[in-house]
């Protein structure tokens, strides 16, 4: 029975039979995706969780949004360490085993977390959703990007865009789904957090778990019908591979690492005061025309994610993001503009194409680096880069919250307090053109050598 089983979830029992159709790929590697883009709406929890004891106010006993902030930063930051730490031992075992784990760290986070909050103790939440639900965000993440890479090796961006789109668009499911499950289980004694965490925790787990029974890779050799690979590569696509442990050795490791930290950081300090943010410069806008903001903000994250990186298969992944960083640098500065005149309009389409190219940027990445150090090693690679989003998830906050802190404390008015934040990120955006400008193909020396041929 348990050999059945592992063979069930090894790789060699989900390559595709012929006649598999390469369309079904993508809805897999979106419930996954779908699931897991649940953290970019976490905020949601973060105000009920400050009233768990007080109920209608925070006691003095209730956790602060302070500590509560630290939930989101420690799933990030797992995100990352996981991608980077599963990424080769994903490409061995195949993306089902991957999938099924996913669903049991990040779903049983949920659960660990609904104990959590039922004892009253914030470790517990920490270690659930952040530790535990953190590494399940991170293979999952990264458990069908390479699989979809093989699938359409005529369309790569696209491929890839199509499962990302869904982390970027979860939130626009999980955060009404979130809010509507509060106020089901609310009493006069509950806020309804630990039961709302239970449901989501199995609903969670359901979906990943279909993912990843739908999934398949493909055989050996396979090539989609008409499709012939380029006898020649282009300037920046390489036909060769570089092995996970000597891409490491490259600078274009680290450049594509400064490119996807400074471009995550600029977007993600700004997705999480977005709300803040747009109440503060425009004194008149209310809490739930806030709220549409960020849900706007959501659609735009999950639709710039599938456009840029489809658009990227056509122009190339540097000219993409050279088109990210000097239009984002240009919008970022323009912010404050928008305050001062008081265009609310405009600072909408603003942040509408800045967070469409953040979402762009998580959706080309993997393809860029497929273009870089080839096919073969391409879901270890992407793992590693990862970290780059664990950085950013620590630096994007911190900027954003404590520059506006200070510049509240120096007397500057809540309206102008993000002024100087915007020109710092239009800073950071400049030093990410600059590392996107030095890219240049792999030398060949990394190459790996293909193997003799036997006689």
């Amino acid at each position: 029975m348990a050999e059945n089983a592992s063979n069930w979830f090894s790789r060699e029992h989900i390559v595709a039979k012929p006649g598999f159709s390469r369309w079904l790929v993508p809805p897999a590697a979106l419930c996954v995706h779908l699931c897991i883009g649940q953290v970019y709406a976490f905020s949601v929890f973060n105000l009920p969780m400050t009233k768990l004891i007080g109920i209608t106010e925070s006691a003095p006993d209730d956790w602060k949004l302070t500590e509560l902030g630290w939930i989101f930063s420690i799933a990030i930051v797992f995100l990352g360490l996981a991608a980077a730490f599963t990424g080769s031992w994903l490409d061995r075992q195949g993306p089902r085993k991957a999938m099924f784990i996913a669903g049991v760290l990040f779903g049983g986070g949920f659960l660990v977390s609904a104990l959590g909050v039922y004892l009253h103790q914030l470790w517990l939440i920490y270690l659930g959703y952040g530790v535990l639900g953190g590494c399940g965000l991170g293979i999952g993440y990264i458990s069908p990007v390479k699989t979809l890479m093989t699938w359409f090796p005529d369309r790569p961006g696209m491929a890839t865009g199509m499962a990302i789109m869904g982390f970027g668009g979860g939130a626009m499911i999980a955060s009404p789904l979130s809010v509507w499950l509060m106020n089901y289980f609310s009493t006069p004694d509950s806020v309804g957090v630990a039961q709302t965490f239970l449901t989501l925790g199995i609903i969670y787990i359901i979906f990943m778990f279909v993912g990843g029974t739908i999934v398949r890779v493909p055989a050996e050799g396979w090539k989609p019908e008409g499709y012939t690979a380029p006898a020649q590569s282009k300037k920046m696509v390489t036909n060769a591979n570089v092995h996970v442990d000597t891409a490491l050795k490259t600078p274009q490791f680290y450049l594509l690492w400064g490119v996807l930290c400074l471009n995550v950081t600029a977007g993600i300090g700004v997705l999480g005061q977005a709300s803040a943010m747009s109440q503060e410069m425009f004194p008149g806008i209310t809490a739930a025309a806030a709220a549409g903001f960020v849900g706007l903000l959501s659609l735009f994250n999950m639709l710039g994610r599938f456009f840029w990186a489809s658009t990227s298969d056509y122009i190339g992944r540097r000219t993409t993001y050279m088109i990210f960083f000097l239009l984002g640098m240009a919008l970022y500065a323009a912010v404050p503009w928008t305050g001062a005149i008081g265009s609310m309009a405009l600072f909408v389409a603003c942040y509408a194409v800045i967070i469409s190219m953040y979402g762009g940027g998580f959706a080309t990445i993997p393809a860029y680096l497929k273009d870089i150090f080839g096919i073969r090693y391409v879901g270890a690679i992407h793992g590693r880069l990862l970290t780059a989003w664990s950085a950013a998830g620590v630096f994007g906050p911190v900027l954003v919250n404590y520059i506006r802190e200070y510049q509240i404390e120096s007397g500057v008015p809540k309206a102008d307090a993000y002024n100087v934040t915007m020109y710092i990120m239009a800073g950071l955006l400049f030093l990410g053109f600059l590392c996107n400008l030095m890219m240049r193909p792999v030398h060949e020396k990394y190459h790996e050598q293909p193997e003799p041929a036997k006689a």
